[in-house]
């Protein structure tokens, strides 16, 4: 049996923290900013953290769950 392979575009974009919650950088900060507020832009700085419900998935993708 092959050995299981990180799918690598999931770990480029998600980093799993020691206590089990994942973070991902935030939706909709790529580019046309000047229609978004500025409260809007400053929420979307930094690290989010992924919501539950996606949370089996993205283990899967990164092969801590099978």
């Amino acid at each position: 049996m092959s050995k299981a392979k990180t799918r690598k575009s999931a770990s480029k974009r998600f980093k799993l923290k020691p206590n089990g919650d994942i973070k991902h950088r935030a939706a909709n900060r790529g580019h046309i900013l000047s229609k978004n507020t500025p409260k809007i832009k400053r929420q979307r700085r930094g690290m989010q953290i992924l919501s539950g419900c996606d949370k089996k998935a993205v283990l899967r993708m990164l092969r801590v769950v099978e």
